[in-house]
C-alpha cells in the first residue's frame, strides 16, 4: 500500500488513457516546457494579431480612432468572454487536453482567413494613395476571421494555466511548492511570446505588409499545436466532473424546496457521502463554512429524504457540492475588483497607441518605431518583474510574513491594483506636456506632423503597467485555481478572464460616455479624430480616479474573503483568512 501512495498521484490525475498517473513518468515540471512552449507560440500569434489591431482598422478598414478603438475593445473583451464556454465544455464533458486540442483547430482556421483578408485579390480591401475603400463583404470577412480566433482562443485560456497547474500534485508538499512557481513562469512565457509580437511583428505589419504581419502568427499558432501534442504522453489529467451548472441549479432548487427547514447547530449533521472521495468526479471533500448559509438547507436530511431510499440530488446536496457553490460566490466580489484594473491594462491596444500615433517615432536618422511596438515595455517590465519577485521578493517578503509564498494571494494583488493608479497619471501627465508642446509650435491642426516630443516618453506608462500585472494577472490565475473547486478549476479561470473582457467592454461604454457628453453642441470632446485638440488627459484621469476608489473598495472585501479548505489538508491552500 506505501508503495502505491509513492508510486502514483494522490489528487486523482491520470493519463491519457484513464490511469492513475505515475509519479516518476508523469506530470511536473518534466511536463511543463511542452505546456508552456505552447503558450509562447499561442500568445505571439495572439498578441502578433491583435497588438497593432487598431492600426489595421484604420488603414484598411478605414475606420476612425473612436470607432477603431471600439471595435478592438469589443473583439478584445469578446476573446476573454468565450473562455466561458470553452471552460464549460473542459470541466463537464471533454477535460482540459482534449478541449484545448480541439479549439486550436478553430483558432488556426481564423488566423488563415485574416492572412487572407490582407493579401488575397478580392479579399483585401483596394487601397489607392495610402486610402482603402472596403466592401462590406471585406470588411465581413475580417470581422469573421477575428471572432473565430475569439472563439478558439476561448478554449484555450481558461484551460492551458489550470492544465499546467495540474502536473503538480497539490498532495505532495513538494510539487505544492512549485506549482506556485509554475504561475510566475507561466506568465513569463506569455510575455517572451508577447515581445515577439509587439516588436518584429508590428514592424512588418507596418513596414513590409499585413499579409507577411498575420502569416506569421498563423505559422506561430502552427507550432504552437505541434508543441502541445508533444508532450502528450507526460501530462497528468484531471476527469471531468459533470456540468457544474446542473450542480448548482440543484442547489438553489433543494434550498427553495427546504426553505422551511432549520439547519441543525451540529453542522457534522449534515448530509455527506461517507467514501473518501467526493461524490463529484474530480474533486476532493469540502469542509462546511459558516457563510451563506440558506444554502445549507440543500444538506440536511429530512424524513422524506430518508424514506425515499435513493439520493434525489433535487432534494439533497452534499456539503461538499454547497460549499463548491459557496466558494464560487466568495470569489465573485475579488473577480469584480478586477474590472477596472483590466480597463487601465486595456489602454495599452487603444488609447496609448493613439496616443503614441502623434509622437515622434525616429529612432536615428532612418527608422521609426510604431507606437503600437511600444508594448514591447510592457512585456520587458513583466520579464523583468517575474524573476525579481520569484527569486528577491518572495524570500524577503518570506522573511517578514512567515508564508512559504511570502505574500497571501490577495495582498499580492492589491498591491498591483495600487500600482497601475501610477500608469494613468503617467499616461495623463505625459498627455499634459504633449498639448502643451501642440499649443507651443501651434500644431493644432497640422495632423501630419509628429509633435515634437520622442515617442518614448510614453516607456514610464508602459513599464508601470507591466510591473502592476506582474502582481495582479499572476495573482489572479494563482488565487483563481487555487480557491475553485477541483472540479470547477477551468470555469473559475474562465471567470478570472472575464474581468479583462469586462474591462474592455468598460472601456467602449466610458469612451461612448464621454463622447457623448464632452462632444455636444458641435465641440469636439475629448477625444476627437484630431487628438492636437482633444483632453486625452482628462479620459486618463478619469481611470486614475476609477482605480483610486477600486483599490479602496478591493481592501474592505479582501478583509473580509475566507480561504478555501478541503478535508484532506486543512491548511493545504495556505492562510485561512483575508489579506
Amino acid at each position: 500500500m506505501e508503495d502505491y501512495a509513492d508510486k502514483y498521484t494522490k489528487d486523482g490525475t491520470t493519463d491519457l488513457h484513464g490511469q492513475p498517473s505515475l509519479k516518476k513518468d508523469t506530470g511536473n515540471w518534466r511536463a511543463c516546457p511542452y505546456i508552456l512552449a505552447n503558450e509562447c507560440c499561442e500568445r505571439l500569434a495572439y498578441y502578433g494579431m491583435s497588438t497593432n489591431l487598431v492600426n489595421y482598422m484604420k488603414d484598411r478598414l478605414n475606420q476612425g480612432n473612436a470607432s477603431a478603438a471600439n471595435n478592438v475593445s469589443n473583439w478584445s473583451g469578446t476573446c476573454y468572454i468565450t473562455p466561458l464556454l470553452g471552460a464549460f465544455i473542459a470541466d463537464a464533458y471533454l477535460g482540459r487536453y482534449w478541449t484545448i486540442s480541439s479549439f486550436m483547430i478553430v483558432y488556426i482556421l481564423g488566423l488563415v482567413l485574416l492572412t487572407m483578408t490582407a493579401s488575397v485579390k478580392g479579399l483585401a480591401a483596394d487601397c489607392s494613395s495610402g486610402v482603402c475603400d472596403p466592401t462590406k463583404a471585406q470588411t465581413a470577412a475580417v470581422f469573421v476571421a477575428l471572432y473565430l480566433i475569439a472563439l478558439g482562443t476561448g478554449g484555450i485560456k481558461p484551460c492551458v494555466s489550470s492544465f499546467g497547474a495540474d502536473q503538480f500534485d497539490e498532495s505532495d508538499e513538494s510539487e505544492r511548492k512549485k506549482k506556485s512557481s509554475f504561475f510566475n513562469w507561466f506568465y513569463f512565457t506569455i510575455n517572451i511570446g508577447a515581445l515577439i509580437a509587439s516588436s518584429v511583428l508590428v514592424w512588418i505589419q507596418m513596414n513590409v505588409g499585413w499579409g507577411w504581419g498575420f502569416g506569421i502568427p498563423a505559422v506561430a499558432m502552427a507550432i504552437a499545436v505541434v508543441s502541445f501534442f508533444l508532450g502528450t504522453r507526460l501530462y497528468r489529467h484531471q476527469k471531468p466532473g459533470g456540468s457544474p451548472l446542473t450542480r448548482i441549479a440543484q442547489i438553489v432548487v433543494a434550498s427553495a424546496r427546504k426553505a422551511s427547514v432549520k439547519v441543525p447547530d451540529d453542522k457534522s449533521l449534515l448530509y455527506e457521502i461517507t467514501d473518501k472521495d467526493s461524490v463529484i468526479q474530480g474533486s476532493r471533500k469540502l469542509k462546511h463554512t459558516a457563510q451563506l448559509t440558506f444554502f445549507d438547507k440543500a444538506t440536511v436530511e429530512t424524513e422524506e429524504d430518508r424514506n425515499n431510499g435513493s439520493v434525489n440530488p433535487w432534494r439533497l446536496c452534499t456539503v461538499t457540492q454547497v460549499e463548491e457553490l459557496k466558494s464560487v460566490l466568495r470569489l465573485l466580489p475579488i473577480w469584480a475588483s478586477g474590472i477596472i484594473f483590466a480597463t487601465v491594462y486595456g489602454q495599452m491596444s487603444t488609447m496609448f497607441v493613439l496616443q503614441g500615433n502623434t509622437l515622434d517615432p525616429h529612432m536615428g536618422p532612418h527608422f521609426k518605431i510604431p507606437s503600437a511596438s511600444l508594448s514591447i515595455f510592457d512585456t520587458i517590465s513583466v520579464i523583468v518583474w517575474v524573476p525579481v519577485y520569484d527569486f528577491i521578493i518572495i524570500p524577503i517578503a518570506r522573511k517578514f510574513t512567515g508564508r512559504e509564498r511570502g505574500f497571501t494571494q490577495l495582498t499580492r494583488m492589491g498591491i498591483g491594483l495600487f500600482i497601475s493608479i501610477f500608469s494613468m497619471l503617467a499616461a495623463g501627465v505625459l498627455e499634459v506636456f504633449r498639448l502643451r508642446t501642440v499649443a507651443k509650435h501651434n500644431l493644432y491642426d497640422d495632423q501630419d506632423s509628429y509633435v515634437p516630443m520622442s515617442i518614448f516618453c510614453q516607456v514610464p506608462q508602459y513599464l508601470v503597467i507591466g510591473a502592476a500585472e506582474v502582481f495582479t494577472f499572476i495573482g489572479q490565475l494563482e488565487f483563481f485555481y487555487d480557491q475553485a473547486p477541483d472540479a470547477m478549476r477551468s470555469m473559475c479561470s474562465a471567470l478570472s478572464l472575464t474581468t479583462v473582457a469586462l474591462g474592455n467592454y468598460l472601456s467602449t461604454l466610458l469612451v461612448d460616455i464621454v463622447t457623448s457628453i464632452t462632444a455636444k453642441n458641435g465641440k469636439l470632446g475629448w477625444i476627437p479624430d484630431n487628438l492636437n485638440r482633444g483632453h486625452l488627459d482628462y479620459f486618463f484621469w478619469l481611470l486614475a480616479i476609477l482605480s483610486v476608489l477600486n483599490f479602496l473598495v478591493y481592501l474592505v472585501i479582501a478583509k473580509f474573503y475566507t480561504y478555501k479548505n478541503t478535508i484532506e489538508d486543512e491548511n493545504s491552500t495556505g492562510d485561512a483568512t483575508g489579506a
